[in-house]
């Protein structure tokens, strides 16, 4: 069962010495090793694991009261290729242009707080070059592989994280979402993602993965409690650009149990949906109807012009973007691949005016999103529209940097709709197609509204759990 087969799981056995901070360190890197195929990994520091969880080892003995304050001490992870710096992890975004320049000095504030609850990072996951696909399949590496199969896409661009996650090496890693990044891999792994609203979770000292409020740091986990208990120690006092919304606290009545009025989208509009998906948000919403809570119809053409917004934010602020890293000139263009040269052309010619209407508009997105919320209190949709693809479906060796977003966007409508709105989502599976691939749904909230969500999420998962197929490192045994 998950909640067998997961970080608590292993922070408890640590917890109990049946297993030692520095075993389960041992176990990780063995099992980094024996999935090396899966791709999941772009840097492994052993020496850093290794180091930090025989530190822990020592405070277990020598200050066991602190140690008892970190509620996964012990427990391994690994920080993603994209997003808040770990020190000691060298990032590069998954591009060669910036492979070896940084060399990962200083923790982040998020890195911070991880490293506080006892996770032990000891190395990074794999991206797509500068976090452009919905699959990880850098040109010059191997490709990011799916270990449910391995010949599907993992999904991106927090692919490599979630491939840890899935295959096991890791119970919980962290991962960025700025237009679908880490609910698409885990919908596409069977594991849990909860993109936080906007502000919730710190991005300082530098803020550097904002991106006009489109981006969120979280972390992808294999139950719904690992996701929960990591909420709690990450969020709030974020001190960042804009107050932070007001989080509902899990004693409150809006973010518990009670019964709620959820709507219901069944259909994607111009995207399609396959039956098995579509399926299983029906289904979904008859056992959350059966578990005491109202489901009320809530046409597409509801959110039709907000998913617009999105694509279009998402494409303006990535590209304008991706022209700001190049502005100084110290970057060598010809290493960056097909794709993300035309992303950089496309940023360049862009105008001012396109950037500001793209974030005026996402303001008005996210005004238009509290009015739904005025009539129901969260949101079920579909969260992919077809199983995870085959590799090689979303190539990046090409320029037509329209065609790429709207694959992506055909792949999953609904992604960038939290992220223009800055409202928190969840994805999670609930059950399996007959080819055992994950069936997975999507749960929106209002801004501040993420324990709510984890709340109906626990419910589901208690309905419909999900068994994973890989063991935790360290809990095999």
């Amino acid at each position: 069962m998950t909640r067998q087969n997961d970080a608590m799981a292993l922070a408890e056995a640590i917890a109990s010495s049946r297993v030692s901070a520095l075993e389960a360190m041992e176990a990780s890197l063995q099992a980094a090793r024996q999935h090396a195929d899966l791709g999941a990994i772009d840097v492994l520091v052993p020496e850093l694991g290794l180091s930090q969880a025989n530190a822990l080892e020592d405070e277990r003995r020598d200050n066991p009261e602190r140690f008892a304050t970190r509620p996964l001490a012990g427990v391994p992870t690994l920080a993603k290729d994209l997003g808040a710096p770990f020190a000691g992890i060298p990032g590069a975004a998954g591009s060669n242009a910036l492979r070896g320049l940084s060399d990962g000095s200083a923790d982040s504030e998020f890195a911070h707080r991880m490293r506080e609850a006892g996770l032990v990072p000891f190395g990074n996951t794999q991206v797509p070059e500068f976090g452009l696909s919905l699959s990880t399949e850098p040109l010059e590496r191997a490709p990011t592989r799916n270990p449910l199969d391995p010949e599907r896409a993992a999904g991106g661009s927090s692919g490599g994280a979630a491939s840890a996650v899935a295959s096991g090496i890791v119970a919980i890693a962290h991962a960025t979402d700025a237009g679908g990044s880490i609910r698409v891999p885990a919908a596409c792994c069977g594991l849990i993602g909860l993109k936080p609203s906007r502000g919730v979770i710190p991005g300082g000292p530098d803020f550097g993965n904002h991106l006009g409020g489109l981006a969120a740091e979280f972390a992808i986990c294999r139950s719904i409690r690992d996701a929960r208990l990591a909420f709690d120690h990450l969020a709030g006092d974020v001190r960042g650009p804009a107050p932070e919304p007001m989080i509902e606290q899990a004693s409150s009545k809006s973010a518990g149990n009670a019964p709620r009025t959820i709507g219901l989208v069944t259909d994607c509009g111009p995207y399609p949906v396959s039956a098995a998906r579509a399926d299983a948000v029906a289904r979904t919403a008859a056992l959350l109807e059966g578990a005491g809570h109202r489901i009320v119809d809530l046409p597409f053409d509801r959110i039709a012009g907000l998913v617009e917004t999105g694509r279009r934010a998402f494409d303006r602020i990535i590209c304008s973007l991706t022209a700001s890293l190049f502005a100084q000139g110290t970057l060598d263009e010809d290493k960056i691949e097909p794709l993300s040269r035309a992303v950089l052309a496309r940023g360049r010619a862009m105008q001012a005016h396109e950037l500001w209407s793209a974030l005026q508009e996402g303001v008005l997105a996210a005004h238009a999103m509290w009015r739904i919320f005025d009539e129901v209190d969260t949101v079920l949709a579909p969260m992919l529209a077809d199983a995870p693809p085959p590799l090689g479906a979303f190539p990046t060796d090409h320029d037509d940097v329209q065609a790429h977003w709207d694959r992506m966007t055909a792949f999953a409508p609904l992604a960038s709709l939290a992220n223009i709105t800055g409202v928190p989502a969840l994805s999670m599976p609930v059950g399996a197609d007959d080819e055992g691939l994950p069936l997975p749904v999507q749960l929106f909230a209002p801004m501040g509204a993420d324990r709510r969500l984890l709340s109906l999420g626990a419910t589901l998962e208690a309905l419909c759990p999900w068994a994973h197929r890989f063991p935790v490192a360290g809990l095999a045994a």
